[in-house]
């Protein structure tokens, strides 16, 4: 008897729940989600199968029609995948300043790929009016090609994804023994779905939303440095589905100690995982040292692989 998946989207979710105790000993203890883990390599696969999934059922999308998106590439990635398998073409914009590895791999993929120049940014570093340039593009070239336009900021699919599946699978992991879940927000899918999940379930779970230090738009503060390492989070602005009642704090993390994570993530862990991953890491550590408490349980999400850098 032959036991196989139907594809690669039998892939996508599902993902193991694994424990950090090399990279933080205590007090408390560190899960995070192996999100690299998806084939397109990060946590965006979710809600890409998720919102072509929805498009189709819907009928806004229809067999062999072209999928528009802006990507900061994970997200591009994620489609790219989803896809292939469902016979889409895949157009994205991206601005220039991302990682030319992640153009290249939509390129593999079959995407085709339009990058954007930096309105204010510079390389390896996106502004907020980056992303922006990007996003006008990619409505630009939806309407021009007749194309289904993801629109993942406000696609209300992108959320329920990560709150049928990453919230729901982060509860059965845990056997619902957890105190805090942290992660980074751009969109805010993922912050916002998971907890959805979790507070449905367990309200006194905190919601800790991390941010770039000088962009920390969720905690009230002005945009001081709009250019960090964080690709795909710290957009400096706030998603336009966000719900503040399920965020209990926020953390901002610096670009030097999302590098001195990311090192220590491949050293200790043996994880080469991208600058973001490091930094939902390093918020979650200072959180359980912070609340000093040896039975505490931190969730976060290891978002994306460093094979993308």
């Amino acid at each position: 008897m032959i036991v196989a998946l139907d594809g690669v989207l039998g892939l996508i979710g599902e993902t193991a729940l694994i424990a950090l105790r090399r990279i933080h000993d205590g007090p408390g203890l560190l899960l995070a989600k192996a999100e690299f883990l998806n084939p397109g390599g990060s946590v965006k696969d979710r809600p890409a199968l998720a919102a072509l999934r929805a498009a189709r059922a819907a009928g806004a999308l229809h067999p062999g029609q072209p999928v528009v998106e802006m990507t900061s590439g994970n997200m591009g990635a994620g489609l790219a995948v989803v896809c292939a398998a469902l016979g889409h073409p895949l157009l994205v914009t991206m601005s220039r300043g991302n990682s030319p590895r992640r153009a290249e791999m939509l390129r593999g993929l079959g995407a085709e790929v339009v990058l954007v120049e930096q309105a204010d940014g510079e390389p390896g570093r996106v502004t907020g009016a980056d992303v922006a340039a990007a996003l006008e593009a990619a409505k630009r070239l939806a309407a021009e090609r007749g194309a289904f336009y993801v629109d993942q900021f406000n696609n209300p699919a992108c959320i329920e994804a990560h709150e049928r599946g990453t919230g729901e699978e982060i509860l059965r992991q845990s056997g619902g023994r957890l105190d805090a879940f942290v992660a980074l927000v751009g969109s805010g899918g993922t912050f916002i779905g998971t907890m959805r999940a979790l507070k449905r379930r367990r309200p006194e779970i905190a919601g800790v939303a991390v941010e770039p230090l000088g962009a920390e738009v969720l905690a009230g503060k002005p945009v001081e440095k709009a250019r960090h390492l964080l690709q795909g989070g710290g957009y400096g602005i706030v998603p336009r589905r966000w719900q503040p009642e399920l965020m209990d704090c926020a953390l901002a993390v610096a670009d030097e100690e999302a590098t001195e994570y990311r090192r220590r993530l491949g050293e200790r862990e043996g994880l080469y995982l991208g600058f973001s991953a490091a930094a939902n890491v390093a918020a979650a550590a200072r959180y359980l040292r912070g609340r000093g408490d040896e039975r505490a349980v931190a969730v976060t999400i290891l978002c994306d692989t460093g094979l993308k850098y």
